[in-house]
């Protein structure tokens, strides 16, 4: 038996490695995890035929080669694992272990000196030292570990294509963990279980072949009520199979003959294997759920866990590029679909693209919004059942598949994406593990979740258009406060042009003027970096003292040809910054002057009250009602002038509240305006107890 067993293992790897070189199903992005794959399948062959040979000869030289193929497999399989597991963690920032990276070096180098030493002393084929077993038993523990890692890191999109290969390399490692457990506790190696083992390497094969057939690229994507019925009927599946087993078992061990306890042993392991995978398949999952649904139950689906399910797995976005995904997914897992993909647009007039996808691969292909296909999912809302669709057209009324879609021979149904009357998109999910009847119960439960979806999709689409109008209001209020001071800074230049024809000889004036450009173009300058910024240039805050900026706003008015009353001054000082509190004071004397007539009254005043800085600006124009004061004054785009756009009002306002002060307005139609602004009070200390003034 063990002669036939390894024989069919080393067959069994051999055909296995042919299949990957011949199919080319490891892609050239997965180059160092595919070449150990192969380099691993070869040398598990050319193991296998060592022992099969040295079972057969009894020869020293073919068991000597066995010992020394035993390390060099185990190498390459445990770097393969080692290689997934550092791509999968790859894509969540955390690298495999250190502590298991040297734990596999020395393991490996270890047992390759302990067993290169038997080899060179000639001892390969007579019973190992507690130690080397010791060794050798420590490579399948690490295996088992590194298998542990890789599935609890894959990744929900590619746990499809892992489970298989996981549970192959599983039966491996705990076969051999077996054996060598039993020869470290017993002292020598049981004839049965070396067997047994090449069939129960050969029967890791299988498993290793289905990942391969689910995805072309299964390697690179590694890199990493009625549940109370359905568990019920599982258990007593699992129970009656166990006990089928068991008196096959029986049966083998005592009616065996010489093999008759290997080859027990051989099943055992076989249907444990064979257990596992069913626990694990989501095929069998979703044949038995079903199979349940069909024969236990009057409706086949409990629509309240369903749509509990389904509600949970929309709500479990983390990012915006996350949704599609999800939104796939759970369509997906209401008829037990492995795969599939969202095709939207970007835009209103743009074509439906393929935007998100779950196991499927990417489909280069697009479909205009007024086609054919789009207008009958439009018009009709239907879920589309593309195997009856080419079998019967005319239950369709002669639709014709797109082009692009004819391609995708694995797409089942088109699940159009209603929000009301209009077609967000579409989704094509892949054919179900296990065969599902489409019927009108299936096509409702689509047809309501598919809109739940829409519902979802347009809650997201409508979020990041208010997001980018937020924006764009932002940008157009900067804008308005930008095109307000340039207004002011137009209107200084034009007065200054207006005056330079009569005294252009002045030299007081030429000065003024230079002192004026110089200032247009500081200011001009802060627009610039404000826009360039995005935020107000504000400069440093710190103490402002309020005298100098009522003086140049007295020197600003007077060479205007205005006069401006400055009745009380008092040497005070707030917190700020000098350029904006002088463009905030500037705006109230501008306003008050531009509501005053020529020969009109205007004043202000800067004085203590009560611990706060109080300045006052008045006039006797033209004053405002007590309705525009109470409702319109201070609102952006509110002016009572013809020409005022009301930014410098909003903005002056604004910026008294961020210093912590208040604006006080009293008003009446024809009696002109008073406008009192409180802003906290910036004390300088220039002496203190222990350093009295020094006299002069």
């Amino acid at each position: 038996m063990a002669v036939a067993g390894y024989a069919l293992s080393a067959v069994v790897h051999l055909g296995f490695l042919v299949f990957l070189v011949w199919s080319g199903r490891i892609q050239r992005e997965s180059s160092a995890s595919g070449g150990l794959l192969k380099a691993a399948l070869l040398v598990s062959a050319l193991w296998a035929t060592a022992q099969a040979l040295a079972a057969g000869s009894a020869s020293l030289a073919w068991a000597s080669a066995a010992v020394l193929l035993d390390v060099m497999r185990y190498a390459l399989w445990l770097a393969f694992l080692y290689t997934l597991v550092g791509t999968v963690r790859e894509g969540q920032a955390q690298p495999a272990p250190r502590a298991l990276r040297v734990a596999l070096v020395a393991a490996v180098m270890l047992a390759a000196l302990l067993q290169g030493l038997r080899v060179a002393v000639g001892a390969a084929d007579r019973p190992t030292s507690s130690l080397v077993v010791f060794v050798m038993l420590a490579l399948p523990v690490l295996g088992m570990l590194l298998v542990e890692q890789l599935f609890r890191n894959l990744g929900d999109h590619v746990r499809w294509v892992g489970k298989p290969l996981c549970l192959a390399l599983a039966i491996v490692f705990g076969f051999d963990l077996y054996m060598h457990t039993q020869t470290l506790l017993f002292g020598r190696a049981d004839p049965d279980t070396l067997g047994a083992r090449g069939p129960v390497h050969a029967l890791a094969v299988p498993f290793l072949l289905v990942a391969a057939r689910r995805r072309a690229d299964w390697i690179a994507r590694l890199q990493v009520s009625r549940t109370a019925v359905f568990h019920t009927a599982t258990l007593l599946l699992a129970g009656v199979y166990l006990l089928f087993v068991s008196g096959l078992g029986y049966y083998v061990r005592y009616f065996g003959g010489t093999f008759g306890r290997a080859l027990q042993l051989a099943l055992l392991f076989a249907a444990i294997a064979l257990l596992v995978g069913f626990a694990l398949s989501g095929s069998a999952r979703s044949w038995l759920r079903v199979f349940v649904g069909k024969h236990f139950f009057s409706y086949r689906f409990d629509y309240r866990e369903e749509w509990l399910r389904f509600t949970a797995m929309l709500a479990t976005r983390g990012a915006p590029d996350e949704v599609g995904r999800l939104v796939v997914r759970a369509l997906a897992d209401l008829v037990e679909c492995p795969g599939g993909s969202l095709w939207t647009r970007a835009s209103a007039e743009g074509p439906f693209r393929q935007v998100a996808r779950w196991n499927t691969p990417q489909i280069d292909g697009e479909e205009a919004a007024d086609s054919a296909f789009a207008d009958f999912l439009r018009r009709t809302g239907w879920v589309i059942d593309l195997d009856q669709l080419r079998a019967s057209p005319r239950l369709y009324d002669g639709l014709v598949v797109p082009t692009w879609l004819l391609g995708a021979q694995a797409t089942w149904l088109v699940v159009p994406l209603m929000a009301g009357d209009e077609l967000l998109g579409f989704v094509l999910l892949t054919h179900p593990r296990t065969r599902v009847d489409v019927n009108w119960e299936v096509l409702d439960l689509l047809k309501t979740a598919s809109r739940q979806a829409a519902s979802h999709l347009a809650q997201m689409q409508a979020t990041e258009a208010l997001l980018e109008a937020r924006k764009f209001d932002a940008f157009n209020r900067m804008s308005a406060f930008v095109v307000h001071d340039l207004k002011n800074i137009v209107t200084q230049l034009s007065l200054m042009l207006k005056n330079a024809e009569r005294l252009h000889d002045n030299r007081e004036f030429q000065q003024d003027m230079l002192l004026t450009v110089e200032s247009s173009l500081a200011k001009m300058r802060r627009l610039m970096l404000q826009l360039r910024e995005g935020t107000p240039a504000a400069g440093v805050s710190a103490g402002v003292e309020l005298g100098p900026i009522v003086q140049r706003l007295q020197a600003l008015a007077k060479g205007r040809g205005r006069t401006l009353e400055v009745r009380r001054i008092e040497r005070l000082a707030t917190r700020g910054h000098e350029d904006r509190l002088e463009r905030v004071l500037g705006h109230l004397v501008q306003n008050a002057l531009d509501a005053t007539a020529a020969g009109g009254a205007v004043w202000m005043s800067v004085e203590r009250e009560s611990g706060q800085v109080r300045i006052e600006v008045g006039d006797a124009g033209e004053g405002m009602t007590e309705e525009f004061v109470q409702t319109r004054l201070f609102k952006p785009f509110s002016s009572t002038k013809g020409s005022g756009m009301g930014v410098g009002s909003y903005e002056s306002a604004q910026y008294v509240r961020e210093l912590g002060g208040r604006i006080d307005v009293a008003s009446r139609p024809g009696a002109g305006t008073t406008i009192t602004v409180r802003l906290p009070l910036f004390e300088r200390q220039h002496e203190s107890d222990l350093m009295p003034p020094v006299p002069r």
